[in-house]
């Protein structure tokens, strides 16, 4: 029954690479000292970094994601040896990615502790990656192998889609990873709304973090709310609301929970309804 901490991560201005460092390996170290084996972090969590450029760049929304490539070896390379140093998995939000055909791709990248390095892309980008800021879509659904049984990440905005959870549970995946970003209260319970709606219809958990504070400097993410959450089937054996546990609203903390993944194949089996089973179903109406 591993431990989950889901991150209401605060943004800061960091002016340097080891205030980033030493803020990561706080975070890491407090979840860990609560026994957490699985960490989550919120989409665009490295937008902080680009507070170690000048005004001129971090000001830039193309300019930030440029000068953030630079940055990118040592943010794999930190997270990676935190993952090993803990024996924890670590999905450490996301960061934008420039691929050799010129397209930014926002990468959530899975970090685990014998020193795998996956990422699953963002499928569906919100207007402002898409109108703004220029960041392109990735196609491939994926399923990561874990010690806990296989995980998924939905980033986002892509947690409101059900095709993209619908494929990784019919792959194997009892939990899904929710790094989110949300400027408003409506975009936060849309995500929330998403994430409770994928956990009742497939009978899983689903976790989100959340990106929260003010960063006034930043032309990316200046405003962020939300909430961490981990959310869970609607049925016997878990809560009646189906909220196993959250944070409360736009505070800097992680969020705790014990995962009882063998319950999701239990309740697939003898629960009050069959979410996952009669998904099929629907498809038989015209």
């Amino acid at each position: 029954m591993p431990r989950i901490a889901t991150a209401q991560y605060d943004i800061g201005f960091l002016e340097n690479w080891e205030n980033f460092e030493q803020k990561t390996r706080r975070w890491v170290a407090d979840a860990v000292a609560n026994q957490a084996e699985i960490l989550l972090f919120p989409e665009y969590a490295c937008m902080e970094l680009a507070s170690l450029f000048p005004k001129e760049v971090y000001s830039s929304l193309s300019g930030q994601i440029h000068a953030l490539q630079g940055l990118l070896p040592d943010y794999l390379k930190l997270f990676s040896e935190l993952a090993s140093a803990h024996d924890i998995y670590i999905q450490a939000g996301t960061f934008p990615v420039l691929h050799a055909n010129g397209e930014f791709h926002n990468h959530a990248y899975l970090f685990g502790p014998e020193g795998e390095i996956g990422f699953q892309e963002k499928l569906t980008m919100t207007r402002f990656e898409n109108e703004q800021w220029h960041i392109s879509r990735g196609l491939e659904i994926k399923v990561f192998e874990t010690r806990f049984g296989k995980m998924a990440i939905n980033i986002c905005y892509d947690s409101e889609f059900p095709h993209y959870a619908r494929q990784q549970i019919e792959r194997g995946a009892n939990l899904i990873l929710v790094p989110s970003c949300t400027d408003t209260e409506a975009g936060y319970y849309r995500v929330r709304i998403g994430c409770q709606a994928r956990a009742l219809e497939n009978q899983c958990y689903v976790v989100q973090a959340s990106l929260v504070g003010i960063a006034e400097w930043s032309e990316a993410v200046d405003v962020n709310c939300g909430a961490a959450a981990i959310y869970t089937p609607v049925d016997r054996g878990f809560p009646n609301n189906g909220i196993l546990a959250i944070g409360d609203y736009n505070q800097t903390q992680w969020v705790y929970a014990d995962l009882d993944l063998s319950a999701i194949e239990k309740v697939r089996l003898e629960g009050q309804v069959f979410n996952f089973k009669d998904w099929p179903k629907q498809f038989d109406c015209q």
